[in-house]
């Protein structure tokens, strides 16, 4: 079903952004889905986040862009989180997907890509999610992060992501149609609350 979702995407150049749900279950496998996605679906994904723990042992999501642990509390069915620092034995792990993070996002932006050979580290949280949101859109990459939709466990960074990396409706091009009163007459519209009222029959 993926794979057809994907496909319906690509054809019709949806910008996108992947969610490995169930990563509380038996099997769940975080980064065995990065490279499906890189095999099977031919993807660029881009980890903007990797899971704590899997399996039973799920926790929660270490943010590569603030480089912060997100942990939920399962006595408020995940309502609740706290952010912290990375676990002493994932700081090894995070360092080089925020690295990858970092350079991917780079290689979307020219001015960017001039930073990340002088100094990465002067490169800045708003630089790299503007850069990724860059990427997104062109569809040269696509954002990764996980979570336990069931559990309300990495539900709230997925909608961060989604407000971050994807289209808002002002970034899509103008749409044309014919005039009602004159069927041979092209006219086109913004998505702009100051255009004329549209409506698709």
């Amino acid at each position: 079903q993926s794979e057809t979702v994907w496909r319906q995407a690509a054809k019709y150049n949806v910008p996108r952004i992947a969610f490995v749900n169930k990563m509380d279950r038996s099997g769940a496998d975080f980064f065995e889905v990065v490279s499906q996605m890189r095999s099977i679906l031919h993807a660029n994904p881009c980890v903007v986040a990797i899971p704590i723990g899997a399996e039973e042992n799920f926790k929660g999501v270490v943010d590569l862009i603030q480089m912060k642990s997100i942990v939920w509390n399962d006595e408020t069915q995940g309502a609740e989180y706290e952010i912290g620092e990375i676990p002493a034995e994932l700081k090894d792990e995070a360092q080089e997907w925020h690295d990858k993070m970092v350079e991917q996002a780079a290689e979307c932006d020219d001015t960017l890509m001039e930073k990340f050979f002088d100094d990465p580290s002067t490169i800045s949280q708003e630089e790299i999610i503007a850069a990724i949101r860059k990427g997104t859109l062109s569809q040269k990459l696509t954002p990764m992060t996980c979570g336990s939709a069931f559990k309300n466990k990495g539900v709230q960074t997925l909608l961060d992501a989604v407000c971050a990396y994807l289209p808002s409706p002002e970034d899509t091009p103008a749409i044309e149609g014919t005039d009602p009163n004159d069927p041979d007459k092209v006219v086109t519209r913004k998505p702009l609350f100051e255009e004329p009222l549209t409506a698709l029959a």
